[in-house]
């Protein structure tokens, strides 16, 4: 097996050799994925339900949670079909597309979270610019270009993936497929080509870091010169959960795609690719809204408003059962 056009299935990664485990597994990435579903679903029906959310750092809160309901759902649904089914097979292209679709919608999380830092620079350190800087043409061309470079970047990191010959089999030590692991199964002599795109997306993701770092020097400069306790706490509580979420993708991630080859073994490979591909998406939702008292407070008016009108709607009659949600 020479090149990779011979290949038209990858193996991935079985996570337990015996059917007990196999189950297991499918059970418990089930329930990630279900919390996932929920907590971003929540937070998306909510923002687009209360027009008091109709603002730029809940839109872009919005498009986060999309991406990463893509992103989960891009990786486990596959990973607990394979479990249930007792197999390890994906296509050739289903493959290919997987790469594409995360590697897209990680990166453009990546960029969103860019965004984020801006959005929360301008509302603590420049308030009576806020709304021209940001306003709504702004925000939607913010989070389309983040989309796009997304897009781009994806594109042409598996594009260069999936054109280099691959000579080493068709087994991926992981769950899902990743570059890394397909990268381990090129000739050495073609390895340079994606060495190349990789060294540009350092640059790439560096960048964005130093910009991140930047703004938050500045926005902590102007929120430890808040005299009044309340409003410190506030700009607080609407930075920590961003910087949480970016401290979580920035360390995994980064860890998963450089870590030295001597130090990589299936069981580190697989923990960090959970943590930077399935523990964001589910626990974001919870990050986002556990110090956010606005978002509590519209998500409980949603929930609580939604209960009472089925309660209504329970017929106590037969007259009643015309009441419609």
């Amino acid at each position: 097996m020479s090149n990779g056009s011979y290949i038209t299935e990858f193996l991935l990664l079985a996570l337990a050799d015996t059917r007990e485990l196999q189950l297991l597994h499918f059970w418990l990435f089930l329930g990630i994925y279900l919390a996932a579903l929920l907590g971003n679903g929540l937070i998306i029906t909510t923002i687009a339900c209360d027009h008091h959310l109709h603002t730029p750092m809940y839109f872009f809160l919005l498009s986060l949670s999309l991406l990463d309901l893509g992103s989960i759902s891009t990786t486990l649904p596959k990973s607990m079909a394979n479990s249930l089914w007792d197999t390890r097979a994906i296509s050739y292209g289903g493959c290919a597309a997987q790469v594409f679709i995360i590697f897209c919608l990680l990166s453009a999380d990546y960029f969103l979270l860019t965004v984020m830092a801006y959005d929360r620079y301008v509302a603590i350190c420049k308030p009576l610019h806020y709304g021209t800087l940001l306003g709504s043409r702004a925000c939607v061309h913010m989070a389309a270009a983040a989309w796009g470079s997304g897009f781009l970047h994806a594109l042409l990191h598996t594009a260069n993936t999936f054109s280099l010959p691959l000579c080493h089999g068709n087994a991926l030590d992981q769950f899902f497929c990743e570059i890394p692991q397909i990268l381990r199964l090129s000739c050495s002599d073609t390895y340079l080509r994606e060495v190349g795109l990789i060294v540009v997306s350092v640059f790439l993701v560096l960048g964005c870091f130093v910009f991140m770092v930047l703004s938050y020097v500045q926005i902590f400069r102007v929120v430890l010169r808040i005299p009044s306790e309340q409003g410190r706490h506030k700009a607080f509580s609407t930075c920590l959960p961003h910087l949480t979420v970016v401290s979580l993708f920035l360390s995994t991630g980064i860890f998963a795609h450089l870590k030295s080859p001597s130090i990589s073994s299936s069981s580190l490979d697989v923990v960090v690719a959970v943590l930077y591909s399935v523990v964001p998406p589910a626990v974001n939702p919870l990050i986002y809204s556990m110090r956010n008292q606005e978002l509590k407070d519209a998500l409980r008016k949603l929930v609580t408003g939604r209960l009472s009108a089925a309660i209504g709607c329970l017929p106590s009659s037969a007259a009643d059962s015309q009441c419609t949600l």
